[in-house]
């Protein structure tokens, strides 16, 4: 359970935390709040004081209904911040959000090392032979159709044999063109009710049959926050009792708003397991 970052290996059999950042005007939790080098710079370096290991950041927002934002866009967007964080952080690991090979390629480029693509490759067609080409670790996620679309395609035979097959199909693929660290992140909130996810998260564990490491995006997200009939503001209670959750289900990864207290939540995992 290791990866592969810009040279360095890291150890994902404990779990770890992954810090989100998003350069966004309309992400649904903290859209505008980093819009300047100033503001990322302390938000990054609150997150990776806390003990994030990764900082993933995001130049899209992908919600139910996002607004569409050309390629041009989210480089200009993107592109800056990575140049600023590695400067400003030397060993700082980088994941960019992004589901379009072209940004991967120079996201790569300015320092990122991991790519997090929401559409595992479904998107564009180029994105995997990309990751092959630079041999940077992959997080595929599960959905169906686009941001602007997904909600519409809720219905499964099975959910769960449904995403496995996904995934299975996508992560031969990947392995066909020489992708080597794959990431699975089975897509919380993307093309799923709020039942079908608190389905898949109590059987998170089956998809240890992959024998691949696990992300959990579950933070402050709707079938949390809509559950508890409250807001994301407020979603950070749930996040952590779920955080819980998908540790007890084998996640290694936890993609997390609020670093300090996912952290936690793994120190106490782990107390519980020793």
């Amino acid at each position: 359970m290791t990866l592969n970052c810009n040279g360095k290996l890291v150890d994902i059999s404990s779990p770890k935390v992954m810090g989100i950042l998003n350069v966004t005007p309309d992400s649904f939790f903290d859209g505008g709040a980093y819009n300047s080098d100033s503001h990322c710079l302390k938000q990054v370096e609150k997150m990776l004081s806390e003990g994030a290991t990764f900082i993933d950041i995001g130049a899209y927002s992908s919600k139910p209904n996002a607004t569409t934002v050309s390629t041009n866009e989210e480089l200009e967007r993107i592109i800056p911040v990575i140049k600023v964080l590695v400067e400003s952080f030397p060993d700082i690991i980088l994941s960019v959000d992004t589901f379009r090979a072209e940004v991967a390629k120079h996201a790569i480029a300015a320092g990122a090392a991991i790519i997090n693509d929401i559409s595992a490759g479904h998107l564009d067609v180029n994105m995997l032979k990309t990751i092959a080409d630079y041999n940077v670790p992959y997080i595929m996620m599960h959905m169906r159709g686009t941001p602007q679309t997904m909600q519409q395609q809720t219905e499964y035979d099975d959910l769960l044999k449904d995403i496995l097959l996904y995934f299975s199909e996508r992560i031969q693929a990947a392995r066909a063109l020489g992708v080597n660290d794959i990431i699975l992140d089975p897509g919380f909130g993307f093309a799923k009710t709020t039942a079908q996810n608190f389905e898949l998260l109590n059987k998170l564990d089956d998809f240890k049959i992959t024998d691949l490491p696990l992300l959990a995006g579950i933070s402050r997200k709707s079938m949390i926050y809509k559950t508890l009939n409250t807001t994301p503001k407020y979603a950070l209670n749930g996040t952590t009792a779920l955080h819980m959750i998908a540790l007890e289900r084998g996640a290694h990864i936890l993609r997390a708003h609020d670093v300090k207290e996912a952290v936690e939540a793994i120190t106490l995992h782990h107390q519980l397991h020793t």
